[in-house]
C-alpha cells in the first residue's frame, strides 16, 4: 500500500477515535452534540478530516475500497461550503451509524497491508 494512503488511513482512524473519546466522559445523545458548541465544532472538524483524508486516497489509488467514498467527501464538502444550511441530524446519523462502520473497514484494511507487508518480507 502506498506510504501517502496508509497515512491517511491512520488519519481517518485518529478521527474517529478522537470522536469517540468525546463521549468517553459525556453523555452519547444528540441533545448533547446539538447544545454543546465547543463538542461540534471538534466532531465537525474531525469529519471534514476524514472527508479530506478520503479524498486524498482516492487520488492516490481510486481501487481502495471504501464504502460511501463520495457521500463522505460530499459530507466534508457540505460541512465547509454549506456551514450555513448544517443540518445537525444528519451529522450526527453519521456519528452514530457510519462512523463505527468506516472504523472497522480502515482498519480492515491496515490490517490487510500489514498482513501482505509481512507476508512479502
Amino acid at each position: 500500500m502506498d506510504r501517502k494512503v496508509k497515512k491517511s488511513l491512520f488519519d481517518i482512524l485518529q478521527c474517529i477515535d478522537e470522536i469517540e473519546s468525546y463521549f468517553d466522559s459525556a453523555p452519547r445523545r444528540f441533545d448533547y452534540y446539538r447544545e454543546n458548541a465547543l463538542l461540534r465544532s471538534a466532531i465537525h472538524m474531525n469529519i471534514s478530516i476524514i472527508g479530506e483524508a478520503t479524498n486524498r486516497i482516492l487520488k492516490i489509488d481510486p481501487e481502495i475500497l471504501i464504502s460511501n467514498a463520495k457521500q463522505i467527501i460530499g459530507t466534508r464538502n457540505y460541512l465547509i461550503h454549506g456551514y450555513d444550511s448544517l443540518r445537525l441530524e444528519m451529522i450526527w446519523a453519521i456519528i452514530v451509524n457510519d462512523l463505527p462502520k468506516l472504523k472497522q473497514e480502515v482498519v480492515s484494511l491496515l490490517n490487510r497491508d500489514e498482513t501482505t507487508t509481512n507476508a512479502t518480507s
